[in-house]
């Protein structure tokens, strides 16, 4: 029997969310997270090593994403009805196991199916930050869930440069068996010390899932956040996955290079503990206009990036981290006040729909690029926030959850 200190019930608060279990909390979900991430900079290394087409090679990242949101509609809700650590550990385990296949695949289609399986099972992050709202006070969940998440996106950020360079120096293998390692020792570390957490909702499974319609049914501010970091993540995914290929095609640059430029990029994460500050203090309405602005004009320099060279695609991937990330903090923060027992599934549905949207954008990829090259890819890639922003200033403002 867990003691007191250790346990979280549906509607008891018993432990006290410390700096050291905020940073736990933070470090973890960015570890967990780079799992999406570290085949994305290096598919064109991948590809020829297993005989892979090109455009079989892009639906790598694609079918990693599509397993995620596949993990976020089927097992996230479980959040608000399983004990959480378990449920977290239980994902973990599957995917230690599917990393370390994957180091060993010689197979495309094997190596396609790991990829959905790795997707699938690194839905443990989206596990950990309903966990941290639920242990943060009203007055500081904004702040609190920012910073966690600045944790995440530095783990989405900087897996790209780390798979880039580990992947130069020993080859694309070795980056899933470190990944399968450093999972392994972050799953024992969370299961020594994360809180349990027995969610007071009773319902059947079926019923659960169930319950998601009525929710999207129900709650405009749901729907229309998740429209909008969908959008802003179409155009994030569509980004992060051709660039590394106009880098390596058009300017000749290593793996090593292409890392550095991704580490540029990883400054935006710096926006989430700030939008979360925002969030708080009541500014969410003109915190969101900004960053769906910021999303669209970040693509100015990368249309004309010729003009410029790299550095043009430096400001654009800098800024349009920034956006990015703020506005999913923001959605966050106001669907998280929309109703605290159903804070799982709400975050289900939410990162469900920014992962469908990412899917789709990193699909985009090559045929944009083989078709049109860097010139049609960012066209495509700003339309997406562009669409978001003036939905947002038309109808959305007047739909925001509080603020101003």
């Amino acid at each position: 029997m867990s003691s007191p200190a250790s346990t979280l019930g549906g509607s008891q608060q018993a432990i006290k969310l410390t700096q050291g279990l905020i940073a736990l909390f933070a470090f973890s979900c960015g570890a967990i997270v780079a799992n999406l991430y570290y085949a994305q900079p290096i598919t064109e290394l991948i590809g020829p090593s297993l005989l892979m087409s090109a455009g079989s090679a892009s639906l790598i990242v694609s079918l990693t994403q599509i397993g995620y949101a596949l993990g976020l509609f089927f097992i996230v809700p479980l959040g608000d009805l399983l004990e959480n650590r378990k449920l977290m550990i239980t994902t973990a385990l599957v995917s230690i196991a599917s990393l370390a296949a994957a180091s060993l695949a010689h197979s495309p289609g094997w190596f396609l199916a790991l990829s959905l399986l790795i997707g699938f099972s690194s839905v443990a992050v989206q596990i950990l930050v309903p966990l941290a709202a639920h242990l943060a006070p009203d007055h500081a969940r904004g702040r609190i869930v920012g910073t966690i998440m600045s944790g995440l996106l530095l783990g989405i950020l900087l897996s790209r440069p780390l798979s880039s360079l580990v992947a130069d120096h020993f080859g694309w293998r070795f980056v899933f068996a470190a990944a399968a390692a450093l999972m392994a020792l972050v799953t024992a570390v969370l299961a020594l010390t994360i809180p349990r957490r027995q969610p007071g909702h009773q319902a059947a499974y079926f019923e659960l899932i169930g319950s998601l319609v009525q929710l999207i049914r129900t709650m405009p501010v749901l729907r229309h956040r998740a429209l909008y970091q969908g959008l802003v993540f179409a155009s994030f995914s569509l980004f992060w996955t051709a660039v590394p290929i106009e880098l390596t095609r058009h300017y000749g640059l290593s793996q090593s290079a292409i890392a550095l430029f991704a580490l540029v990029g990883a400054i935006g994460a710096t926006s989430a503990p700030v939008a979360g500050r925002l969030a708080d203090a009541g500014h969410s309405v003109r915190a969101t206009i900004v960053a769906l602005a910021a999303a669209t004009l970040a693509y100015t320099p990368a249309l004309v990036h010729p003009a410029f060279g790299v550095y043009g695609l430096v400001v654009t991937g800098i800024v349009l981290d920034f956006a990015t990330q703020m506005n999913m903090v923001l959605g966050q923060r106001e669907i998280y006040a929309l109703h605290a027992a159903s804070r799982g599934r709400l975050n289900a549905l939410y990162m469900t729909s920014i992962f469908v949207g990412g899917a789709f954008g990193s699909a985009l990829a090559s045929p944009l690029y083989e078709h049109g090259g860097w010139t049609l890819v960012a066209g495509v890639a700003l339309a997406f926030p562009l669409i978001a922003f003036v939905h947002y200033w038309f109808i959305g403002r007047a739909r925001a959850h509080g603020g101003t």
